[in-house]
């Protein structure tokens, strides 16, 4: 069989194919904007001067911004079976320096951080979002994994998928792999203001498999899921979210998830998609001011584990209390500066004898600080980034460093490629 790495190196090149067809496109069509308050419908020609101009002509995958996707993207006209397929997608290495890496892990990293082709419909009754290739997770705090282990340790070749009945304007369900509903930060590096991921991220399921029903009633948009959680194949999670848009400038998120029962068996070996707190609850709440030249989201968030001998012999109780800020400032049309604080702690061993929910011991805590330059000339950009990691309380043997004994950790990188 055919590895989903060697998969994904074969979509990736078919990202470049389309990338580089994409190039003859019109280089006004590209121009960097900043955040929006609302996308106009796909397709649609840019306007001469935009009120509130388009950070992402589609609306998925979600983009926070800085990095801004093709305002008219390529489509392919596949009616009558599903009306305009459009393509678009992100090519994209890093490289990364650090200090005081773990034991087995490098000072500094050469990676493919994405190289995907997104495929997808957003008319008629049946719709449908395919996003292979392959992929990196840089994330604070936590050892740098190559692109190849990240790709055939969690998601493989495709990493989310899914279709969608619609039954009207207000109400649509799908189905498939899907993008969680947690958090303020999405999987993907060019889909956030950060090239890392933070630690509240990582406390969080990425991308789960199951069905999703959507609905808006009025200003509020609701969503309800019962999936699988964090990976494991187990249909036992509910989970939900509210986004109240109080005007284009403001909105706010209620979001959580549990599990509906207790997996009676360990299941599958803990990995990097499935963790040991497989059975955990989260709860969390954010609110977003999004008008020009600034995005400003503000969140916190609460997980909890309970002991479960029949799950896991050796899991104990454990929880997670943090917040975090995160924040980006449109200098011109092709330059800003995006920025990111936040706190965690934690109470619990997780496990036996174990490093926590957070990794770094019984009761730990950390704060992270992360600043991210970026600069987007069309489908081109590079930004850097440093980030700094501080552990406020760790248990000697599980910080940072060979030895486990060291409580910061420096990093910078840098990030360039294509979105198209």
């Amino acid at each position: 069989m055919i590895s989903p790495f060697w998969t994904g190196l074969r979509l990736g090149a078919a990202c470049l194919v389309a990338a580089a067809w994409q190039l003859g496109a019109d280089g006004a069509a590209w121009a960097q904007q900043p955040p929006p308050a609302a996308a106009p419908a796909p397709g649609a020609p840019a306007a001469a001067a935009p009120a509130a101009p388009t950070s992402n002509a589609m609306t998925n995958p979600s983009m926070a911004g800085p990095l801004v996707a093709n305002p008219d993207p390529m489509h392919l006209d596949v009616t009558p079976f599903f009306g305009p397929m459009y393509v678009t997608g992100a090519v994209s290495g890093l490289v990364l320096g650090q200090t005081d890496p773990v034991f087995g892990n490098k000072g500094g990293n050469l990676d493919i951080s994405n190289a995907q082709a997104i495929l997808q419909t957003t008319s008629g009754w049946f719709q449908f979002f395919v996003e292979p290739g392959i992929y990196s997770f840089p994330t604070v705090g936590v050892p740098y994994t190559k692109m190849s282990t990240t790709v055939n340790g969690t998601f493989g070749g495709l990493p989310v998928a899914w279709g969608k009945i619609v039954f009207n304007d207000s109400f649509n369900v799908q189905g498939g792999k899907l993008p969680t509903l947690m958090g303020a930060e999405s999987a993907f590096t060019f889909q956030n203001m950060n090239i890392e991921r933070g630690l509240l991220w990582n406390q969080e399921n990425i991308v789960n498999q199951g069905v999703q029903a959507n609905l808006t009633t009025g200003p509020v948009a609701w969503a309800f899921s019962l999936n699988d959680g964090f990976y494991s194949g187990q249909y036992n999670y509910l989970s939900g979210s509210a986004t109240w848009t109080v005007d284009p400038a403001n909105s706010f998120v209620l979001a959580g998830m549990g599990p509906v029962s207790r997996v009676t068996s360990a299941g599958p070996p803990a990995t990097p998609a499935t963790p040991e707190f497989n059975n955990s609850m989260m709860i969390e709440a954010a609110y977003t001011y999004n008008a020009a030249p600034w995005t400003i989201t503000p969140y916190i968030q609460y997980s909890q584990t309970d002991s479960d001998k029949a799950f896991l012999p050796a899991l104990v109780s454990s929880s997670t209390f943090g917040g975090a800020v995160l924040a980006n400032y449109s200098i011109n049309d092709n330059v800003n500066l995006a920025g990111r604080w936040e706190y965690i702690g934690s109470s619990g061993a997780g496990t036996v004898g174990g490093s926590g929910p957070l990794g770094y011991g019984p009761g730990s805590s950390a704060m992270s600080f992360t600043l991210t330059p970026t600069y987007q000339n069309g489908i081109y950009f590079l930004r850097g980034e440093a980030s700094l990691v501080d552990l406020t309380s760790f248990t000697k043997g599980f910080g940072f460093g060979t030895s486990g004994g060291t409580s910061t950790q420096a990093r910078f990188l840098i990030e360039t490629g294509i979105v198209f």
